[in-house]
């Protein structure tokens, strides 16, 4: 293989197919970076055994060819060079030449073919979003998707289209997040995605892209992100019915400036944490909401003004999981509804429905 190339377009691609590298892998060459030079296209993949992303950029081929190459290594070289145009060629003893300008490195790499082939499959049902719209959805819902491998469902979130919805529901036992916006697709189908591929889709979506095309097969799923493919297996099992922990009615309606409430429970959190989880005491009352926090550091009050509506409640709340929603939800104001002590807090937008989040209370001690 003998070609040449742009380095700012080797290193971007580089960087964000490493992203699907193994960092220790039973497997070499599953550490490397795969390169393929035919025709006038140089694609690059990444590949952990269960994500892979790939690309192709433009080059000069000389010699067409294919080589596995350390992630690790061909990052940090690409980075350091000095000139713009990038030489690689490799021999017969699979040695790798870098050079650009008066730089020249020499690595080992690995055989092709010892790489194993990205997950291959027939679509099954496809669809386009709005990449902004999507980035949304997944960063306003990602932060719920559990990190408990004991029920692997639920590392996952649940994509859904029905009737022209689309929604992104996410859970892990102690809250819940649903964000839907309505798309322009007469697919009706539902999947459940790794919370982990949710995350490198949010890292590859830039300014640049108008639509992100979503292709899903019988197990895996494929996002179509520009001149990236990020590629994963897809997680089987029953997802919990969602729409039936939803309440229809409420017993308690607050109307809460967001960035107040945020304030108010992260001041009580500074009494807690990794070791320490006290609830945030919350009691809607009135026209106030009142906050305390004891732990066996110390105990801190706050108060901030709200209308309440309806019946006074104290509950108590994981200041992390309040403040997870809170922070997501991206309004100036929001709504609280609640329906007793022991109840999930709902928290949504004060217009619209588009976001919904539950958070599930921690039983608190008496006084």
């Amino acid at each position: 293989m003998k070609i040449s190339v742009l380095r700012t377009d080797l290193a971007n691609a580089v960087s964000i197919v490493s992203r699907a590298v193994s960092s220790k892998a039973s497997i070499p060459s599953l550490e490397g970076v795969l390169i393929k030079a035919y025709g006038s296209k140089l694609t690059l993949s990444g590949y952990d055994l269960e994500i892979g992303i790939n690309t192709s950029i433009d080059s000069t081929i000389s010699e067409q060819g294919e080589i596995v190459l350390s992630a690790k290594y061909l990052s940090e070289i690409v980075r350091r060079l000095p000139e713009e145009v990038v030489c690689i060629e490799t021999d017969d003893r699979m040695i790798t030449y870098i050079t650009s300008g008066h730089a020249e490195y020499q690595i080992v790499g690995m055989n092709s073919a010892e790489y194993p082939d990205l997950p291959k499959f027939e679509e099954t049902e496809g669809f386009e979003v709005n990449a902004e719209i999507l980035k949304e959805m997944i960063r306003q819902t990602v932060y719920a998707v559990s990190d408990n491998n004991s029920k692997p469902i639920y590392t996952g979130s649940l994509f859904e289209i029905e009737n022209k919805v689309f929604k992104i529901v996410a859970i892990d036992g102690y809250r819940m997040a649903i964000r839907q916006e309505n798309v322009d697709s007469n697919v009706n189908t539902k999947f459940v995605v790794p919370g982990k591929t949710q995350q490198e889709v949010l890292k590859i979506i830039g300014n640049e892209e108008e639509n992100i095309y979503i292709s899903v097969g019988h197990r895996n799923i494929m996002f179509k992100i520009g001149e990236y493919s990020v590629i994963s297996r897809l997680i089987e099992g029953t997802f919990l019915d969602y729409n039936s922990t939803i309440p229809n009615s409420s017993k308690t309606e607050i109307l809460v400036n967001t960035r107040l409430l945020i304030n108010a429970v992260d001041r009580m959190s500074l009494l807690n944490g990794d070791k320490l989880q006290s609830p945030v005491r919350c009691n809607f009352s009135g026209e106030e909401i009142h906050f305390s926090c004891t732990t066996s550091i110390g105990k801190a009050n706050d108060v901030i003004s709200a209308p309440v509506k309806g019946e006074d409640v104290e509950i108590g709340f994981n200041n992390r999981y309040l403040l997870d929603a809170l922070r997501n939800i991206d309004a100036d104001e929001v709504k609280i509804y609640l329906n007793g002590g022991l109840s999930p807090m709902i928290i949504k937008p004060v217009k619209g429905d588009s976001f919904i989040s539950l958070v599930v209370p921690m039983r608190l001690a008496n006084g």
